[in-house]
């Protein structure tokens, strides 16, 4: 139970202090359960990644609840969903309380402004931590490549590219690396 406790707290602390959404976490919960308590391996940590951006709903939340059932099973996922989500929640019940008294601060509104400098960099460093993982080939920047074009200049929706990235991983490409 104290592991439980442990790892309510470590998701917890992941969620409190992380602005900027599912991808801004991405460092954060893997310096956590990667390096800091080695619950999992990279490569695992990298499979979880995967599987969570494929399901519906926040990734943060996704991979929380496949990292706590890996470590306690039921009960471990409801403890990391709730340790991820239970901050955003009563940080959200405090502003709707106390909202009207906080909009015109001009001292909030540059904290906030300042947080909003620092999420391109925890996404980017969520960016640099996947691409880790990645086998650097030309078959894989041409995928990253034509993924980026087709969303930014096509206007191609996101779950298509990961669709079609899906089955050329199922299809193709073992026969590529043949």
């Amino acid at each position: 139970m104290k592991e439980l406790f442990i790892m309510f707290l470590s998701f917890f602390k992941i969620g409190a202090f992380t602005f900027g959404g599912g991808y801004a976490m991405i460092p954060l919960i893997e310096r956590e359960v990667v390096d800091n308590r080695k619950w999992i391996s990279k490569e695992e940590f990298t499979d979880i990644l995967v599987i969570a951006q494929s399901f519906p709903g926040a990734m943060p939340v996704n991979s929380s609840l496949f990292i706590g059932y890996k470590l306690g099973g039921i009960i471990g996922a409801v403890m990391a969903i709730l340790g991820v989500i239970l901050p955003s929640f009563l940080i959200i019940i405090v502003i709707a309380l106390f909202f009207s008294q906080f909009r015109e601060n001009p001292i909030v509104d540059n904290i906030f402004k300042g947080i909003s400098g620092a999420v391109p960099v925890l996404v980017l460093l969520a960016v640099k931590g996947l691409s880790k993982s990645v086998n650097k080939n030309i078959i894989n920047l041409l995928i990253v490549v034509i993924s980026i074009c087709a969303i930014t200049i096509f206007d191609v929706h996101p779950i298509i590219i990961i669709f079609l990235s899906a089955i050329y991983g199922i299809f193709l490409s073992e026969r590529m690396e043949s």
